[in-house]
């Protein structure tokens, strides 16, 4: 039997120049569906990778109770003070979030980017963003520092040139990265500076800390909630930049697989109508076969195999076509949990590749199914008369 199954398959691959028109029609559709999907779903990863990474086990956020966003909070010098006075706390920086309309390069819409007042200790604390070009801001000046993301999503963000923003011209004196997460597609300037352009006096809308660990940012949250003077809590960062990331994760996630599930119907019905007709050109050659021995397993076995080669090779295709155009390449998009652009790469992944050659594999088993029984339980007589 596996010597008659090698010996079909054979043949029939190597007869697939004969019909590279309609096998095409399978290679082509699989190639597409996995391009989709994977393409897609590279989006949501890379946008969970670029908030979720910006958080580390050792950093916390103080913020205003009951919010989700860093732009609601409401933190005094003097509750700032106090709180970098606390056992729990290493350091400490103030910072204000806001949000200014800049446009997206090569184009007229206007995007909403973050604007992170921060203070000097703020370096300390995020010790992964390090200028790359220029220098950084100084405090009291005029002056921002850009993340290489937004440097090249947005227009007038270069080294030396002045945004304006508030009826006040700031400079661009350098720019900066922060490890390939999402800190690299905003602009920070000092905090004072900051406050005072968006008019909001010394008072900023969070504070990030520098903690020992998760268990010292809880054991704070506990104090500040007994104590009658905050109105605040204290979440570690990996929690809040999880819960960021959330609700567009999953949007794009369930657009990228009803795509793809739309596509593979698709797909499969072309892969349906492929492989009957070449059953039904090839069924005097089947049936000749039977006729000299060839059992039904081998036929099947070989009618799979066919379809299972051409969707494997559409896989294959479209797989590594997402991975040359799409891997690192680099995007921005709202979040709405922070209502703002958050630049960041597409991560077409090694786990991303082999569900797409999975989709691929399973599109071709179904595909290729049904013909291969048909081909099995035709009639020889009927069908070495050609009917």
């Amino acid at each position: 039997m596996f010597s008659q199954v090698r010996e079909i398959t054979l043949m029939n691959i190597r007869n697939l120049p004969s019909r590279v028109g309609s096998s095409s029609v399978i290679v082509v559709g699989i190639a597409g569906v996995v391009a989709v999907l994977v393409g897609l779903l590279s989006m949501a990863v890379g946008f969970d990778a670029a908030l979720k990474g910006a958080g580390k086990p050792d950093r916390a956020i103080i913020m205003r109770e009951g919010t989700s966003s860093e732009m609601n909070g409401n933190m005094t010098p003097e509750q700032r003070a106090i709180i970098k006075a606390m056992p729990e706390v290493e350091l400490g920086s103030g910072e204000t979030y806001v949000v200014a309309a800049i446009k997206k390069a090569g184009t007229d819409i206007d995007a909403n980017v973050v604007v992170r007042g921060v203070e000097q200790t703020a370096f300390d604390i995020r010790d992964e963003v390090q200028i790359v070009s220029g220098r950084g801001f100084e405090p009291g000046k005029a002056e921002i520092i850009v993340g290489v993301a937004a440097a090249g999503q947005f227009e007038g963000l270069s080294v030396g040139s002045f945004l304006p923003v508030r009826d006040r011209d700031w400079q661009v004196v350098g720019h900066f990265t922060a490890g390939g997460t999402a800190l690299e597609g905003e602009i920070w300037g000092d905090l004072d500076t900051v406050n005072s352009t968006f008019r909001r006096g010394g008072i900023s809308s969070t504070m990030r800390i520098r903690v020992a660990g998760e268990a010292e940012a809880r054991s704070l949250d506990r104090k500040l909630q007994d104590d009658p003077r905050f109105d605040l809590m204290v979440k570690p960062e990996t929690e809040f930049y999880a819960s960021q990331s959330e609700q567009r994760t999953a949007l794009i996630n369930g657009f990228g697989l009803s795509v793809g599930i739309i596509m593979a119907i698709g797909a499969i019905f072309a892969a349906l109508n492929t492989m009957y007709s070449a059953v039904s050109t090839r069924t005097v050659e089947i049936a000749t076969l039977r006729a000299l021995g060839f059992g039904n397993v081998p036929v099947v076995v070989s009618v799979m195999t066919e379809a299972l080669f051409l969707a494997l090779l559409g896989g294959s295709l479209g797989a590594g076509l997402v991975w040359l155009v799409f891997d690192g390449y680099s995007a921005s998009t709202l979040n709405q949990a922070s209502f703002s652009q958050v630049a960041f790469d597409f991560a077409v992944t090694s786990e991303l590749l082999t569900m797409g050659l999975s989709w691929a594999i399973g599109l071709g088993i179904i595909g290729g199914l049904f013909p291969a029984i048909r081909a099995a339980r035709l009639p020889i007589t009927t069908a070495l008369r050609g009917e």
